[in-house]
C-alpha cells in the first residue's frame, strides 16, 4: 500500500531485542553528526568516503543536515542518547533513482542497524515514487555488500575498478496473500528480533511484584501468591516500602534496592506511581514490564511508554490481568487457578475472557504453553505472541481475542505465515456499529467493522468463529485431530434422529454426508440390526452392542473418499458405546457427540493405538532459562454435547485444510496502467479542491481510464436537442441521468429514466427532470441501454485502520437491501479476486442459471483487479463506487461510477517499527479494566 512516513521519529528492535530510534536528521542535528564522524576509526572513514579524509567527513555531515527536500531524505539512528547510525538517499539524474549511503558506528557492526536503516528509506522512497535504490561500495566493504545482498530486494552488481556499483529496485508492496521475497526477509528479522526482546517476558529468570500490598485478597498480593505457589524456580522480589515480608519474600523498599537486574516486573501500583516505576526499573536493568493498573491517563500512558522504549523494556499492558507461562510454573495472574500446562497459546485482549479460556482450556486437557493478558496493548500484542509461538517447540495452536488492531495489516501477514504451521483460532469480537451514520454511497454503507474484520481473517487464514463457546469448541478439535483433507464427513449414531440432526447441521457448515460404497453397505447390512440405514447418515440402531459399533466405525472410517468422521452415541441401560469409539481404529479426524453429557465439549481418551503428530521440544540455547518441555500429549478425541457443535468445529477445520492447500501467489501483471497520469488528476483536483469530494463526472471517467476500468459512454447533454442527438448518435435505446450537483443516488432522486427508445421519449424525460429539478438541472448524460447480465457493485473503501478494502456483491437499487456483499484488502491476487466473487449469491448467479448463460468472470476478475490496485496506488481515493456493474456473456460494463477523494496520508503497514510513545492516545474506556486499582502499601 502506497504509503507517507508522517511520524518524526519511531522505534525499532536491533537483532539482539535492544530497542533504537530512528528519526529524519534536522539542521540542529550539525553537531552530533560532526562527532558521530569524528569518532570513526580510520578504516571506517575509508569505507565510508574512499578516504580517511576528515574533510570528507565534514562536507557529509553538511550535506545530511541541510533542510529536508523532496529530493533529499537523511536518518538517524540513536541508542539511548547517542547516534550510532546515519543513512541517507539523494535523487539522481536518473528518473526515479536515488543514491543510498550508509554509516555504522565502529563498535555495533553486525547488529543489523544499516538493515532497519535501508528499510526505512525503501519506506519513504516507495511513498515518494522513488523506483529504485543505487549505491558504490569499495569491493572490500563486505559489511555493507551483506547488507544489499541479505536485505530481501533484488540486487544488481557493477564492478568497476575497486568500486562496486549496486542497484536495488523498489518493490512494490504485495498482496496479503502474494509471495514477497522483500516482505519474507523483513518479517524473517523481525522475527528474530522480536524472540530476543521478548525473552524476559516469557522466559524469565527472575520476576519481581511492584505494588505487593500486605493485604491479601488484593491484585498485587495476588499475583504474588500465585507466582509462589505456583511452584516458579526463579528467584522472586516484591517492592513494598511498608512492609518488610509478605510471607517467605523479604519487601524492598524500592526497585532500585533490587540486588540484581531483573528480567521481569509486574506493575501494580495507583496510576500516578506507574511512569516513575518504570523509568526505575529500566535504570535498574529490567527487561520486561507487565503493567496490571488501568485508568492511565494519556500523560501517564506516553510517559510509561517512553521509559520503555528509553531502556528497552517490552511492555504488556497496561490494564491487562497478567501472564502465565506453564511450562516454567510462572502464574503472574491473578487467576483463581493455577493454569494447567499445554499445547496452547492464549493471547486476549479481554483479561476476564482470558481467565475463562485458561480454565476452559485446562479442564478439557488442551492446557496452555503461555498466556497473555495484552490490555490496552501499547507495545507487545498479538503480533508477537505469534512470532513466539511459532519458534517456542511446544504450541500447537493459537487461540486470540482481540477487540482492536494496531497494524491489521502487520498482523494478517504475520497470521497467515504462523497459521502455515499451527491453527490460529479466533472470535468475532465488536461486531456492530453503534449509530450506524447515514452513508454517501452504497460502499460507504456496506462497511462496517465485521465487513473489515471478515476480510482481514479470510486472507490471513484464521479460523473465526461467531461465539466463545463455538471458539472453545474448535479449539478442542484442532488440539487432538489432524487437519481433514476433504469435506466428506461419515456420520455413524445409534440414533436415527441423532444422525438425521448431524446430517442437517453438516450440510449447513459447507460438508458432505458420505454415502458408504456399495461394498461397505453390503458389509454394514451383516452387522446392523433390522431397521437401520446404511446410505448415510449411518443409524445402527440402538440395539446394536459395542463390538459391532466399533466395526461398523471401522468399515466406514476405511472407506474411498471418506475425510473425517462424526460418531454420535447415547448410552443406554444394555449399552455403552462410548469405549467403542475409542477403541476404534480410525485413521482419519475424528469427533463424537455424547448425546447425554452435561460438558459442551470434553476430551476422551483413545485406547488404541492411532499415528499422532509429533510435538518437538522447546530449544532455548540460553543455560540459564529454564527448560520448556511438551506435555505427555495422549491421544484423544473431543467429545460434543450436540451434533451442531461438533459440525461447526469439523467445518472449521475443514477449511482451515482447504486454506492451507492454497498454494501462495505471484501478484499480477496490469498491463497498460497510468499510475503518474492519476496521481497528478488527483493532486490537481485537490489542489483546486482542497477539502476533497467528490470528483466531477467527466474527472471520474478520466482517473478509471488511467487503469483501464472503462464507464459505458456518456456524453453530456444541456438541452433537449442534444440529448436527442447524443441518442441517436448511441443508436436510440438510451438511459438518461440527471446532472444535478449533490446527487449522488440518482435512481432513489428520480434522476434516472430507462429504456428510452425515441426521439419523443428522450425529450419526455428531460422536461420531466426539468420540472423537478428546476435551476439545479445543469443537464443531462446519455448512456446507451444496457440489457441483460447480472447487475453487481465494486468498490472501495479506504478504512483509517485497515487501509483500502475492496467489495463486491449484488448490484442495483437494492444492493443494501440484498446484504450479498464481501470484502477483500487491497492490492487483490487474482486467488483474492476469485474468491471475493465466489463469496457471494452473485458468484453463482454469474456462473449462469437455468439455462442462462454464464458472465464474462474473467473481464470481471480482472476488473477487481485494476480497482483494487488503484486503491492501493492512491491512498486519497477515500469511497469509489461502482454500481450497477453488468456482467455479461461479452463483457462487463460500467453502467454508473462515483469517486470521492480526500488529502490523506497512509503509514507504511510493514515498516519494522514499535508503537511511538506519542500515540498511546487518550484514556481507553475499556470495559475490561479493573476498576479502581490502587496498591495498599
Amino acid at each position: 500500500m502506497s504509503a507517507v512516513t508522517t511520524s518524526r521519529r519511531s522505534y525499532a528492535l536491533l537483532a539482539d531485542g535492544t530497542t533504537i530510534e530512528i528519526r529524519p536528521v534536522e539542521p540542529d542535528d550539525l553537531k552530533m553528526v560532526r562527532r558521530f564522524n569524528r569518532a570513526m576509526s580510520p578504516d571506517n572513514l575509508y569505507l565510508r568516503f574512499f578516504s580517511i579524509s576528515r574533510r570528507a567527513a565534514e562536507q557529509e555531515a553538511q550535506r545530511v543536515c541541510r533542510p529536508p527536500d523532496p529530493d533529499h531524505v537523511a536518518l538517524l539512528a540513536w541508542l539511548g542518547d547517542r547516534v550510532v547510525g546515519i543513512a541517507s538517499y539523494e535523487r539522481t539524474a536518473t528518473a526515479g533513482v536515488a543514491e543510498v549511503a550508509f554509516a555504522v558506528a565502529d563498535d555495533l557492526h553486525g547488529h543489523g542497524i544499516a538493515t532497519l536503516l535501508l528499510e526505512h528509506l525503501v519506506s519513504i522512497g516507495r511513498a515518494r515514487h522513488v523506483e529504485a535504490f543505487c549505491a558504490q561500495t569499495l569491493a572490500e566493504n563486505s559489511a555493507m555488500l551483506r547488507v544489499f545482498a541479505d536485505a530481501g530486494l533484488s540486487v544488481e552488481r557493477r564492478l568497476e575498478g575497486n568500486v562496486v556499483e549496486v542497484t536495488m529496485p523498489i518493490p512494490k508492496v504485495a498482496a496479503l496473500t502474494e509471495a514477497d521475497a522483500y516482505l519474507d526477509a523483513v518479517s524473517r528479522r523481525e522475527s528474530l528480533a522480536d524472540i530476543e526482546s521478548l525473552r524476559p517476558l516469557l522466559r524469565p529468570v527472575s520476576v519481581v511484584v511492584v505494588g505487593a500490598s500486605r493485604r491479601p485478597g488484593t491484585v498485587g498480593r495476588s499475583i504474588l501468591h500465585n507466582i509462589i505457589s505456583g511452584g516458579y524456580s526463579g528467584r522472586v522480589y516484591a517492592v513494598n516500602p511498608h512492609a518488610k515480608r509478605l510471607g517467605a519474600i523479604r519487601c524492598l523498599p524500592s526497585v532500585a534496592d533490587l540486588p540484581e537486574p531483573v528480567d521481569l516486573a509486574v506493575v501494580a501500583v495507583p496510576p500516578a506511581s506507574v511512569p516513575g516505576v518504570a523509568e526505575e526499573c529500566g535504570r535498574r536493568g529490567v527487561r520486561g514490564l507487565v503493567v496490571i493498573t488501568s485508568a492511565l491517563d494519556a500523560r501517564q500512558g506516553e510517559e510509561l511508554l517512553t521509559a520503555c522504549r528509553r531502556h528497552s523494556m517490552r511492555l504488556v499492558g497496561p490494564n491487562c490481568f497478567g501472564i502465565a507461562v506453564p511450562g516454567i510454573s510462572l502464574d503472574a495472574t491473578f487467576a483463581a487457578a493455577h493454569p494447567a500446562p499445554g499445547v496452547a497459546g492464549l493471547v486476549m485482549q479481554s483479561g476476564g475472557l482470558g481467565f475463562a479460556m485458561l480454565n476452559h482450556l485446562s479442564r478439557i486437557g488442551i492446557g496452555v504453553s503461555s498466556f497473555a493478558s495484552v490490555g490496552n496493548k501499547y507495545d507487545v500484542s498479538s503480533n508477537d505472541l505469534l512470532t513466539w509461538w511459532e519458534q517456542d517447540g511446544l504450541t500447537r495452536l493459537a487461540v486470540l481475542y482481540l477487540e482492536s488492531f494496531g497494524s491489521p495489516r502487520k498482523f494478517a501477514r504475520t497470521a497467515r505465515r504462523v497459521g502455515r504451521t499451527m491453527p490460529v483460532l479466533t472470535v468475532y469480537a465488536a461486531r456492530t456499529k453503534e449509530a450506524q451514520l447515514a452513508a454517501a454511497s452504497h460502499t460507504a454503507a456496506i462497511a462496517t467493522p465485521l465487513t473489515s474484520r471478515e476480510a482481514l481473517f479470510e486472507q490471513a487464514g484464521l479460523i473465526a468463529t461467531e461465539t466463545f463457546g463455538e471458539l472453545l469448541d474448535a479449539a478442542a478439535l484442532l488440539a487432538t485431530q489432524p487437519v481433514p483433507a476433504g469435506p466428506r464427513v461419515a456420520v455413524v449414531s445409534n440414533v436415527g434422529g441423532a444422525g438425521v440432526l448431524a446430517a442437517d447441521a453438516c450440510v449447513h457448515c459447507g460438508l458432505i454426508v458420505h454415502t458408504p460404497s456399495d461394498s461397505v453397505q453390503r458389509r454394514l447390512g451383516k452387522i446392523i440390526p433390522p431397521g437401520g440405514a446404511l446410505t448415510g447418515p449411518v443409524d445402527t440402531t440402538a440395539a446394536i452392542t459395542p463390538a459391532r459399533f466399533r466395526r461398523c466405525l471401522e468399515l466406514i472410517a476405511a472407506d474411498d473418499g471418506v475425510d473425517a468422521m462424526l460418531a454420535l452415541v447415547l448410552p443406554t441401560a444394555t449399552n455403552d458405546l462410548l469405549p467403542a469409539v475409542c477403541a476404534a481404529d480410525i485413521r482419519i479426524p475424528l469427533a463424537t457427540v455424547v448425546l447425554d453429557q452435561s460438558e459442551g465439549v470434553r476430551l476422551i481418551a483413545r485406547t488404541t493405538r492411532v499415528a499422532a503428530r509429533s510435538t518437538h521440544r522447546a530449544r532455548d540455547t540460553r543455560s540459564d532459562r529454564p527448560a520448556v518441555a511438551p506435555p505427555a500429549v495422549a491421544s484423544r478425541v473431543p467429545a460434543y454435547a450436540y451434533p451442531e457443535s461438533a459440525a461447526r468445529a469439523l467445518g472449521h477445520a475443514v477449511r482451515y485444510g482447504a486454506w492451507l492447500a492454497q498454494p501462495s501467489e505471484d501478484g499480477e501483471a496490469l498491463p497498460d496502467l497510468r499510475q503518474a497520469d492519476a496521481r497528478e488528476l488527483v493532486a490537481g483536483f485537490l489542489g483546486r479542491v482542497p477539502g476533497g469530494g467528490w470528483l466531477p463526472p467527466r474527472k471520474t471517467g478520466e482517473l478509471l481510464g488511467c487503469y483501464q476500468v472503462p464507464l459505458v459512454p456518456s456524453p453530456a447533454a444541456t438541452s433537449e436537442d442534444e440529448a436527442v442527438a447524443m441518442a441517436d448518435k448511441l443508436g436510440g435505446h438510451v438511459v438518461l441521468k440527471a446532472d444535478v450537483p449533490g446527487v449522488l443516488h440518482k435512481r432513489a432522486a428520480g434522476a434516472v429514466a430507462l429504456d428510452l427508445r425515441d426521439s419523443q421519449e428522450v425529450r419526455a424525460a428531460y422536461r420531466r427532470f426539468d420540472d423537478v429539478f428546476g435551476g439545479l438541472l445543469t443537464g443531462v448524460l446519455v448512456q446507451p441501454m444496457v440489457t441483460g447480465g447480472t447487475e453487481v457493485i465494486i468498490g472501495v473503501i479506504q478504512d483509517a485502520l485497515f487501509g483500502p478494502l475492496v467489495i463486491f456483491g449484488l448490484g442495483g437499487v437494492a444492493t443494501e437491501a440484498l446484504a450479498d456483499h464481501a470484502a477483500r484488502l487491497a492490492p487483490l491476487t487474482s486467488a483474492d479476486a476469485n474468491d471475493l466473487i465466489n463469496s457471494t449469491r452473485a458468484g453463482a448467479l454469474l456462473q449462469g442459471q437455468r439455462g442462462t448463460p454464464a458472465a464474462d468472470v474473467a473481464a470481471l476478475r480482472e476488473t477487481l483487479l485494476r480497482i483494487s490496485r488503484l486503491a492501493d496506488d492512491l491512498p486519497q481515493v477515500a469511497e469509489l463506487d461502482l454500481n450497477p456493474v453488468i456482467a455479461r456473456p461479452d463483457g462487463v460494463f460500467t453502467v454508473d461510477a462515483r469517486i470521492r477523494v480526500t488529502s490523506r496520508e497512509t503509514a507504511d503497514p510493514f515498516l519494522r517499527q514499535l508503537r511511538n510513545p506519542s500515540h498511546t492516545g487518550p484514556p481507553q474506556q475499556n470495559p475490561h479494566q479493573i476498576p479502581g486499582l490502587k496498591a495498599d502499601l
